[in-house]
């Protein structure tokens, strides 16, 4: 069963969704672009906020290719204490540069994982360079909310070879991109560790606020919430697999779960 990654941009919105089953809260700016950014002082108040078990993702913003300021802004956001860190990675200028410099990161204990693009033609050969990078995983979602979901750009047959490549891996791997409750059923088929929705979550659209009943449509069709725990034994798998196939990944992913 893939667990629900909903999208908040406050602690507000947080509360909410932990509290009707999100399993992964991710932290993002979704008025300006598909991976904003937050600022550092709501991200930190989310992590102070997160009750015990809670698993905290954030985005590093829709960033250039360039791999210092990538890497700066990764580290910033992993230093106010969230469990992962998302950053895009797209064709223009030096995404093998930013990938090194992430993989630095990693060998130090930053969780990174990299989203590609179903609307902008992504190259699934990133799949084998993220993991040999030993990074924690690797996701799709659009970089145009406007131009339609995820299913509109990829097949299912390729978002299944997208999934089966990054599982194998070792990697754990999302699906996003303006999802709604009827693409539930099919990409479960596809065996993802996670789904990821923002719209589907609000009353008014993506750019709305965050709605418990919308949470909870999303949440039957999922199914039960995962345990904290499970999610973390998830990652830890990932860890010990994605190190049995690169020689750079480092131990494995720790448990994503806060424990205070």
């Amino acid at each position: 069963m893939s667990g629900l990654l909903a999208s908040v941009r406050s602690v507000d919105e947080a509360e909410i969704a932990r509290r009707e089953g999100a399993d992964i809260i991710d932290l993002k700016d979704p008025d300006h672009g598909a991976l904003a950014a937050l600022p550092a002082a709501i991200i930190a108040e989310a992590v102070a906020w997160a009750p015990a078990g809670t698993v905290l993702s954030a985005t590093a913003g829709d960033l250039p290719m360039q791999p210092a300021l990538v890497a700066e802004k990764v580290a910033a956001i992993a230093a106010l204490g969230v469990g992962f860190v998302k950053i895009g990675l797209y064709p223009e200028g030096d995404p093998a540069g930013c990938l090194a410099a992430l993989a630095r990161l990693a060998r130090r204990g930053t969780r990174v994982v990299i989203v590609l693009f179903a609307d902008r033609q992504p190259d699934f050969a990133w799949i084998e360079r993220v993991a040999g990078a030993g990074l924690a995983g690797i996701m799709l979602d659009t970089a145009d909310k406007r131009a339609g979901g995820l299913r509109r750009h990829l097949t299912d047959d390729q978002l299944a070879g997208f999934v089966r490549r990054a599982r194998e891996r070792g990697l754990i791997v999302g699906l996003a991109g303006s999802l709604g409750i009827a693409d539930i059923a099919p990409l479960e088929r596809l065996r993802p560790d996670y789904l990821g929705f923002r719209g589907a979550l609000c009353a008014g659209g993506r750019g709305g606020s965050v709605d418990a009943a919308a949470i909870r449509a999303v949440r039957r069709a999922l199914g039960p919430p995962q345990a904290p725990v499970a999610i973390s034994a998830a990652m830890d798998a990932a860890g010990a697999q994605r190190a049995a196939h690169s020689r750079s990944a480092v131990s494995p992913v720790t448990r994503l779960a806060k424990s205070t």
